[in-house]
């Protein structure tokens, strides 16, 4: 087999290549870091914008639908993609509005509670006889209303200087916004020109990618964008329909804060399979500061609906959505919170969609017969 100069020069410049790869390794991994972390906001703009379009196309498609005034064409890319800001800015401020001021009055009463639970303690153990004399007498010597004082100071000064603690928290507030910003605002860029950007980047695609290799990347694109946008889709509704059953079932059971704890788990469960159980931590804490007992038997409910909810509902909604079997749904979700924690439990279960489909196709693909596949390997080299 003749070898052409540029087969050899592709060779030596992939070695040379992976040899600096090997030799500055670390060099490497802090450019690439320092390079991430510039271009976060870009990178959350894009997350932004892909979320945004999902419901900036359902908006499109119900805005005077078949209208073909100039108004109506002009007005609705706009006043769709404010409405899908404005539907996200709303569930999440009405999330926060129900949940936080409640936790924190849930906060307050067991902080004022704790030391007299705590005296209470001390005594039934030393009516029990369960502690030597020595340890009940030293027990019954602290002032817990001013330990639990103590404690809380000693946790928020082990934090760091007031100074440093408020340096840290300035600047770590004010990247955060400003990274927000800018994400939106390049968010707002791509979803205004996103037709014109497909068109360029295609345009790229075909001027330097051969053409069944640009066939082959357009395809897999477009089946790991459906599975991300049919799943994204089911796992909302899973949450919806997770979050109703739970509110149900509290007022079934005459259980407190049924609306907000319901909504949170709605929230949480958008982190597949173990959201709920977050949020369920969240719902007991609440619901102890009014009655242990009933905080138990909230745990018991909530276990029994995340049981029904993992086996049955997601599998089914979410699964059968993105055409993926509920076994590898579960393996999806397991593999990838072990790999890389929500993240990794968040894209486990489209990547692996769109892998299962990728890879039904190639195998249910016709097997060519010898003659056919020396004639196409023939068309390909006289291309």
């Amino acid at each position: 087999m003749k070898l052409e100069w540029r087969t050899c020069f592709r060779i030596g410049v992939s070695v040379f290549v992976l040899y600096l790869c090997i030799c500055y390794w670390q060099s490497a991994v802090g450019l690439m870091t320092a390079f991430l972390e510039a271009a976060a906001p870009l990178l959350v703009g894009c997350v932004v914008a892909y979320l945004i379009n999902i419901l900036m196309d359902f908006y499109e498609r119900h805005y005077l639908p078949g209208s073909g005034r100039k108004m109506a064409v002009r007005s609705r890319r706009p006043v769709c993609m404010a409405a899908a800001f404005i539907t996200l800015l709303a569930i999440a401020a009405l999330v926060i509005c129900l949940v936080v001021p409640q936790l924190s009055s849930c906060v307050q009463v067991i902080l004022a509670a704790l030391p007299g639970a705590m005296q209470e303690l001390t005594l039934l153990l030393e009516q029990s006889a369960f502690l030597p004399d020595n340890i009940a007498e030293a027990l019954n010597t602290i002032d817990w209303q001013s330990a639990s004082v103590s404690l809380l100071k000693l946790f928020t000064s082990g934090l760091g200087s007031v100074m440093d603690v408020v340096v840290n928290t300035i600047s770590v507030v004010f990247s955060g916004i400003v990274t927000a910003f800018l994400a939106v605002i390049f968010s707002v860029y791509l979803l205004a020109d996103k037709e014109k950007l497909k068109r360029q980047c295609n345009r790229v695609m075909t001027r330097y990618i051969k053409q069944t290799w640009y066939d082959r990347i357009r395809h897999v694109l477009s089946v790991i964008n459906e599975c991300f946008h049919q799943y994204i889709v089911g796992q909302c509704t899973e949450a919806v329909i997770l979050g109703l059953l739970c509110m149900l079932g509290m007022l079934i059971l005459r259980l407190p804060y049924a609306t907000m704890i319901g909504a949170l788990i709605a929230f949480t469960a958008l982190i597949p399979i173990a959201g709920a159980y977050i949020g369920a931590g969240v719902g007991a804490f609440m619901i102890m500061t009014v009655s242990p007992v009933k905080a138990v038997i909230f745990l018991i409910f909530i276990v029994v609906l995340q049981q029904v909810e993992g086996n049955l509902i997601y599998p089914r909604v979410v699964g059968s959505s993105i055409g993926l079997p509920a076994i590898w749904v579960l393996a999806a979700v397991t593999v990838g919170g072990g790999i890389m924690g929500i993240p990794g439990m968040l894209l486990g279960v489209p990547l692996a969609a769109a892998a299962y489909r990728l890879l039904r196709e190639d195998v249910n693909k016709p097997a060519r017969s010898g003659a056919e596949g020396a004639a196409a390997k023939k068309q390909s080299k006289e291309r």
